[in-house]
């Protein structure tokens, strides 16, 4: 059951990791262009925020059941994606929308930082 939730947890980190970088170009794009963001990118978001949440309680499980990763410092950026996002999406609300663009999309950029160096330290 361990490895299989290890397996599990290991395989969405990488499509987490490819979301963010998918989102965080897009964001980047709107951004350039001097475009607002659109609904279908804040949802985007927020699935991508929630899926993390979710991400974050599959490793949760699998430390329950006796896995541990290589370093402590993985869960330490599992917390931090998961406070991150949403603080970042309530914090862009506040002010122009193409502050939001930028407030969104560079948390996106941040954040797959985040996912991948705690790939690098599982």
């Amino acid at each position: 059951m361990t490895d299989a939730l290890g397996s599990i947890h290991g395989f969405a980190a990488r499509v987490l990791l490819a979301y963010a970088v998918v989102l965080g170009i897009w964001g980047a794009y709107k951004y350039i262009r001097d475009h607002e963001l659109g609904g279908g990118f804040r949802a985007s978001y927020l699935i991508m925020a929630a899926l993390t949440a979710l991400q974050g309680l599959l490793g949760l499980a699998a430390f329950l059941l006796g896995a541990r990763p290589g370093e402590l410092l993985h869960v330490v950026y599992g917390i931090f994606a998961v406070l991150f996002l949403p603080g970042a999406y309530l914090y862009g609300q506040n002010g122009s929308r193409r502050r939001e663009t930028v407030i969104l999309a560079g948390a996106a950029w941040i954040v797959s930082i985040a996912y991948l160096r705690g790939i690098a330290t599982a």
